[in-house]
């Protein structure tokens, strides 16, 4: 971590830091559900509003050059972020379940077809559940899931097990929202190819933590949120090969992912424009452009350092109090704790840490699976950023035994 890095600098840069919740100052502990938003980026997107409100793509007078411009320029720095080999391989959605239904409806119906085997694990979001399901449904394929142990991890060895010759896909997260677990993605994706699977990598929860090279990784597909990323709500990436996005049909009909049309038939618009049906969210996308130079200018390597710090620090903080259980302890993990106590329901706990000024999320996360697994009915969730401190971790801590007293005299 370099010496200019201030977590207590970079806290000025977010104006919700500033605010009171319940007469206290807001301690903000809620990333993983999503991130705050820095100035510039507030700035950026009202920029737009002001002075380039424009459709893309569309006009040939100045604002919509202008407002067009601005829109592809964002396109190469999400290349550029991702590290994809053409700006074309870069398709903007509405998040991360938005790209994953794409593929699902997209790749899956063309390709996946009655016997075939997919492979998701035990740990998936809802969104890289749900999908799969309603193709097996349609189409009759066979979900494979790979089994977490009791630290909320899995192992090379048990993806292995699942691979058959009939294993026709592969989609996983590589950042769990609800464990935290940072999942051995490079590995698997390396023996799937080995068998001409592709893979679909959900990052929703990485690329505000990790670096990401999608060329390195060699994954076919990889999906991102805007807000996950200190950006605006309501836009996503997904990145696909080259190879697999030509022979995939559109997603869904309309404007501007046409080349032509008549009556009797319809030709299709180029990469990437084939997936971007209708109008976009112009805004947000330049909104995710300016999230991407602010993570950038911070730099992930102090980002890392940062969190993990942080993670380390909120560990042992709450390992401290007797009642509370950890979920998710896996060797590898990002900034996320999350953990249960056996006399207060996470809803209850959440309700009273908010009392303190404290956001957490309570829940199941869209995990369900991850808490049949452990047993509970939810959690509650810590999620950590570079904006947040120890003395963000203290309060936490102090809140739970507040909430401890209150229980205990109720129990009298």
């Amino acid at each position: 971590m370099t010496k200019s890095f201030s977590a207590e600098k970079i806290r000025q840069d977010f104006p919700n830091l500033s605010i009171t919740v319940h007469g206290k100052p807001l301690v903000y502990l809620d990333n993983a559900a999503t991130t705050l938003k820095p100035q510039c980026v507030i700035d950026r997107i009202q920029q737009h509003y002001q002075k380039e409100t424009s459709n893309v793509h569309r006009g040939v007078h100045y604002l919509s050059e202008r407002a067009t411009a601005e829109f592809e320029k964002v396109r190469e720095k999400v290349r550029c972020f991702l590290n994809a080999a053409h700006s074309s391989e870069i398709i903007f959605t509405k998040g991360t379940t938005d790209s994953i239904n794409l593929i699902a409806h997209s790749y899956g119906r063309t390709f996946l077809q009655k016997g075939d085997e997919f492979i998701i694990s035990e740990m998936e979001h809802h969104s890289n559940i749900v999908p799969w399901q309603m193709l097996r449904d349609e189409k009759g394929i066979i979900l494979k899931i790979i089994p977490i142990d009791d630290t909320g991890a899995y192992s090379v060895e048990d993806f292995q097990k699942l691979l058959t010759p009939r294993t026709k896909f592969v989609s996983l997260v590589y950042i769990s929202n609800s464990l935290g677990t940072i999942n051995p993605v490079a590995q698997i994706i390396t023996l799937a190819h080995k068998q001409n699977i592709p893979v679909l990598i959900d990052g929703a929860q990485t690329v505000n933590h990790i670096p990401v090279d999608v060329q390195k990784l060699d994954c076919d597909f990889f999906v991102f949120s805007g807000h996950k990323l200190f950006g605006p709500t309501g836009v996503g990436v997904l990145y696909g090969k080259t190879h697999q996005l030509k022979v995939m049909p559109p997603y869904q009909g309309g404007g501007d992912m046409i080349s032509s049309v008549t009556f009797e038939k319809t030709t299709y618009n180029v990469l990437p424009y084939k997936f971007e049906a209708g109008t976009p969210h112009i805004a947000g996308v330049i909104g995710l452009g300016a999230a991407i130079d602010y993570v950038m200018a911070i730099g992930f390597e102090n980002i890392m350092s940062y969190e993990q710090s942080l993670l380390e620090y909120g560990t042992r903080a709450l390992s401290k109090i007797p009642q509370l259980r950890l979920i998710g302890t896996a060797k590898h993990k990002a900034a996320i704790l999350s953990f249960v106590h056996p006399d207060i329901h996470a809803h209850d706990l959440g309700t009273l840490v908010d009392e303190q000024g404290i956001a957490i999320r309570t829940g199941h996360h869209c995990t369900q699976p991850v808490m049949k697994h452990f047993g509970v009915p939810a959690t509650a969730r810590a999620s950590l950023a570079f904006y947040n401190t120890q003395q963000d971790i203290d309060h936490l801590i102090d809140a739970i035994i507040y909430a401890n007293t209150i229980f205990n005299q109720n129990y009298e």
